[in-house]
């Protein structure tokens, strides 16, 4: 069985930049209530790890491109099979690996069945509206806006998608992706200087 993203598979220099500093902005709570969110608001037989990514990906990047700022601030890196947020990627992985002691724990299962490649994401309780009290108008705008986009679509489909964005076009293979890139997409609602600031008072 293969997961694409296991760091066995890839090269140094990729694992060198998914293992690299916590730049993630989010906050533990919220980030169990986004990837609860995902499991309540898409198909639950594509929602593996490849696709959790992808779903993560495009809700970083729709916010900067909508409103100038992500929402995790995590680190994305240009792999193969598309961008990947390199620490949450690192605590799913920890889920998958050992499940009693990570801090996904009482959030998600990892299911996996022979002969099947997917690592299934599958939540261990209900979102609660404290969980839904976590995000602002713009955060439930876009996590709306993705699901309904990405929710019944397989793992093919949203890695194809993410290959015809900028951030991913103009990056190199295993190098961090710049939130700024998202400003030469068509779509993008902001200019660079906007993402900019935004990344620049989430260092202060």
């Amino acid at each position: 069985m293969v997961d694409f993203y296991d760091l066995h598979h890839l090269s140094n220099a990729c694992q060198s930049a998914i293992l690299a500093v916590n730049r993630m902005r989010i906050s533990i709570p919220k980030l169990k209530a986004t990837i609860l969110y995902f499991c309540e608001n898409t198909d639950s037989k594509f929602l593996g790890k490849v696709k959790l990514m992808k779903l993560f990906y495009y809700l970083d990047f729709t916010h900067v491109k909508k409103f100038g700022s992500p929402i995790t601030f995590d680190q994305y890196v240009k792999l193969d099979h598309g961008p990947i947020p390199s620490t949450i990627k690192n605590m799913v992985d920890n889920a998958d690996a050992d499940p009693d002691s990570s801090l996904l724990a009482d959030t998600i299962d990892i299911q996996t069945e022979d002969g099947v490649m997917m690592h299934r994401i599958v939540a261990r309780r209900k979102m609660t509206e404290f969980d839904r009290k976590l995000f602002s108008k713009s955060e439930l705008q876009v996590l709306e806006e993705i699901c309904r986009r990405f929710g019944n679509k397989n793992m093919k489909f949203i890695e194809d998608a993410s290959h015809e964005e900028a951030p991913w076009k103009e990056s190199g293979m295993c190098q961090a992706i710049p939130y700024q890139l998202a400003a030469h997409d068509s779509d993008c609602q902001v200019d660079v200087e906007d993402i900019d600031l935004a990344m620049q008072i989430s260092n202060a």
